[in-house]
């Protein structure tokens, strides 16, 4: 069965988009929405493919929230996702090869195993102004799929 990509929401909005280690398609496919502030998509090209050479142009864009990619890179994280009223919705498994992109709302991780974590998202960070933190979903209360 073919892997397929996930997309987590709260009502109508893109909380999170979750590329499993496993997925493929062919050509491009972009899981965001086109207005969205970080952009994601994934490739498949034959050998010998060829995408020209190319510069982006300085562009002025602003970004309101900020959104980030983790890319597992070893190891085994819980994933717990958040509406932007920091209601708890769903958590997901994340292993070695997996990626999500967080959009919107909250989110929280616990390690399962040591874990490597690649993480990219807009900048400037903005410290202590950046985050705001709350209580975690009790553990009894998780509800776990692997979609």
């Amino acid at each position: 069965m073919k892997a397929t990509v996930q997309r987590i929401l709260d009502g109508d909005r893109l909380v999170a988009v979750l590329i499993p280690r496993d997925y493929s398609g062919d050509g491009i496919e972009f899981f965001t929405p086109l207005d969205s502030s970080q952009q994601m998509g994934y490739m498949k090209r034959p050998r010998g493919y060829r995408i020209d050479a190319h510069i982006h142009k300085k562009i002025a864009r602003e970004v309101n929230v900020t959104q980030e990619v983790l890319i597992i890179r070893s190891g085994r994280a819980r994933i717990d996702f958040y509406g932007a009223d920091r209601q708890y919705l769903v958590s997901r498994v994340l292993e070695a090869g997996d990626v999500v992109l967080l959009a919107t709302g909250g989110h929280g991780l616990e390690m399962l195993a040591e874990t490597e974590v690649l993480e990219i998202k807009q900048g400037p960070y903005a410290g202590a102004d950046d985050k705001v933190r709350f209580p975690a979903v009790a553990p009894e209360d998780i509800r776990l799929r692997r979609e």
